[in-house]
């Protein structure tokens, strides 16, 4: 594992605030009716995606979710194409057809997300597969939150990829609800287990820290590129409410729930980097995600 640099932190920063200008432009463009379906924002969570990401090549695979812009843009997908998308436009990932929740980058092995949940842990695992029958080192990054841990899916696919020692890393985001239900209410026993009882070796860490979780990452991807299996990471995470259209329960929406876990993008006044390099990154984005959605960026 390559010890990170000032510049790696830098990097991650920008891709952190890339996604939170992102889905502040996404939540704008549904909300005032120029997108079409819907909008599962990512907002809060983007350390997990950078964190994770930037441990891997642009030929590891990972696989998303509903809430799945941020893991298309923390694997480097570009903010144009994306909105393209969005906005049902052709020049769009997916040519416009796939939307909010279907995004798909093979050129970056992005293999897609999935509105159904759990549903790309079969994906992710076979792609695993591939790579250890193919002989390379490439490996596999499953993104899911804690309400997958209901599937049967994920336990057959954790079974399998035990038993043969296949390279994929099963990323669960745990964001304490499953859309609005507390998971205390829906997941019964401890969620780390669920790992220990396949063998696989399982880290929890604080999600909200982008450093953590790339050094959780970097571990273990270097012990999945040497043929030593699968992994498990649980990472505490926080999902930041946005105006909603639906009645949720008061104790998700009040700052009682969560004031504790967010912390707004965590590298501000880290001591490796200057304000003006962060202020240098900043500008960027900001210029870079405004031209993209071709709208004033609003922050």
């Amino acid at each position: 594992m390559t010890a990170p640099t000032a510049k790696l932190w830098l990097a991650m920063y920008a891709q952190m605030l890339r996604i939170r200008l992102f889905e502040e432009q996404a939540n704008d463009l549904y909300r005032s009716a120029k997108m079409p379906g819907l909008a599962h924002l990512y907002i809060g969570e983007e350390a997990v995606a950078v964190g994770v990401c930037a441990a891997l090549r642009d030929d590891d695979y990972i696989t998303s979710t509903h809430r799945g812009h941020g893991h298309c843009l923390a694997k480097r997908a570009s903010v144009d194409r994306m909105f393209a998308e969005l906005l049902g436009k052709e020049a769009g990932y997916c040519r416009g057809k796939g939307g909010s929740m279907h995004i798909a980058d093979q050129e970056k092995g992005n293999l897609g997300a999935n509105a159904i949940v759990g549903g790309s842990v079969g994906i992710a695992t076979g792609a695993a597969l591939s790579a250890k029958r193919r002989g390379t080192d490439q490996v596999a990054v499953c993104f899911f939150g804690e309400g997958a841990l209901g599937q049967g899916l994920v336990y057959e696919c954790m079974n399998m990829a035990s038993l043969w020692k296949l390279p994929v890393i099963y990323v669960c985001e745990n964001n304490l609800y499953n859309e609005y239900t507390s998971y205390l209410e829906t997941t019964a026993g401890d969620l780390a287990s669920r790992a220990a009882a396949f063998g696989i070796p399982c880290r929890e860490e604080d999600g909200q820290d982008a450093r953590v979780v790339h050094e959780a990452t970097s571990e273990a991807v270097d012990r999945a590129r040497s043929g030593g299996g699968p992994a498990f990471l649980l990472l505490r995470t926080y999902r930041i409410p946005r105006p909603v259209t639906v009645k949720v329960k008061d104790e998700y929406t009040g700052p009682g729930a969560w004031i504790e876990l967010q912390r707004e993008l965590p590298f501000e006044g880290t001591p490796v980097l200057s304000d003006a390099e962060f202020e240098r990154a900043s500008e960027e984005i900001r210029s870079i995600t405004s031209e993209a959605a071709g709208q004033p960026v609003l922050v």
